[in-house]
């Protein structure tokens, strides 16, 4: 069972909430692809980044990164020891996604189930609303 907690701020007190009350939630193989990935780099107490960004040729993707502050305003919670963090208005295009890891003959990566997106490009970079 996924064990998450958010806030609205860094600083303030963690609310424990059911998974379905967070803007993403994470499969257990992309927990798992995180917490590998940290430990290889040595980004120990990071938060794993996700944010809706201008890209492609459908308008919208999405940007992933470790960082090692949450921005100012974000809403950050915790999943199965994962800090997450992304933006306010990133989370109106988020709310609800999962994201998998999927590794496949043809490569490996981050898969999203995002209900808000409309359609995607052609190459799957990119999405609208």
């Amino acid at each position: 069972m996924d064990s998450t907690t958010t806030t609205s701020a860094p600083g303030t007190a963690p609310v424990p909430q059911a998974t379905p009350g967070v803007a993403v939630r994470l499969t257990e193989a992309a927990i798992q692809q995180v917490k590998t990935v940290i430990k290889a780099q040595g980004f120990e107490g990071y938060f794993f980044s996700i944010r809706v960004v201008p890209a492609g040729c459908s308008g919208l993707g999405y940007d992933l990164n470790l960082v090692k502050e949450s921005k100012a305003g974000d809403v950050v919670w915790e999943q199965d020891g994962v800090k997450i963090a992304t933006d306010p208005m990133s989370v109106r295009y988020l709310e609800g996604t999962e994201i998998d890891y999927v590794s496949a003959i043809t490569g490996a990566g981050f898969k999203f189930n995002n209900p808000n997106a409309k359609s995607s490009c052609g190459c799957g970079t990119s999405f609208t609303t």
